[in-house]
């Protein structure tokens, strides 16, 4: 008997006489319900108040505003499948692409002012962004290093609760989450911004 086995053994001999576990209730919220302009509110409303910048725009507007943010960054980085149409009109000489095969080692990020990327689905009631690593995502390291993020939230990806949201990613990928720019309160309560993420977060709603 091996010593798994043999922990084991002991777990099942002392529950043999507990009572039997009441089975779990689920019957807990599945949808939000709500319409496209309630989802797209909520969504902006939380992430403002998470201290985001946030642009609701027409797709076809995406590129222009891609563009202005990015007016002041010395150099930026986008993952290998990120729309190359959203990146239209911007100098090729500041832009870095990052892919599994060619990848920036963490000092290149470190000295790299913006990140570029897509996202998987977006959590209206908590105003969450999830990030899947889909090639137009990219490595985690993207979104985390670089001090200014600018995410692309297409409206067809924005669900109104969490479990709406589990229903459309693949648990099995490297999930990121993102509530508002990095930051953190733990010590005395203040807070710090840009401690383990980006110091700017700035999302574009695209209908």
């Amino acid at each position: 008997m091996s010593a798994r086995e043999d922990i084991l053994g002991r777990i099942r001999s002392a529950l043999r006489d507990a009572p039997v576990a009441p089975p779990i209730p689920r019957d807990y919220r599945a949808a939000s319900g709500l319409g496209e302009e309630a989802l797209i509110e909520m969504l902006v409303d939380r992430l403002v108040d998470y201290k985001a910048q946030v642009s609701v725009v027409e797709a076809a507007e995406v590129p222009e505003r891609i563009a202005e943010l990015l007016a002041d960054a010395r150099s930026y980085v986008v993952p290998a499948g990120f729309d190359a149409g959203w990146l239209a009109g911007l100098d090729g000489g500041r832009r870095h692409v990052d892919s599994i095969s060619a990848p920036l080692s963490l000092a290149e990020l470190d000295s790299i002012d913006a990140v570029v990327t897509g996202s998987a689905v977006a959590v209206a009631e908590t105003g969450t962004i999830i990030l899947d690593a889909s090639p137009d995502q990219g490595r985690r390291a993207i979104s985390l290093v670089p001090d200014h993020h600018i995410c692309v939230v297409n409206v067809a990806d924005i669900a109104g609760i969490l479990p709406e949201a589990l229903r459309r990613i693949d648990g099995t990928r490297p999930l990121t989450m993102i509530s508002g720019p990095s930051a953190t309160s733990d010590i005395e309560l203040e807070r710090v911004e840009g401690v383990h993420g980006p110091r700017r977060l700035d999302v574009l709603i695209a209908r």
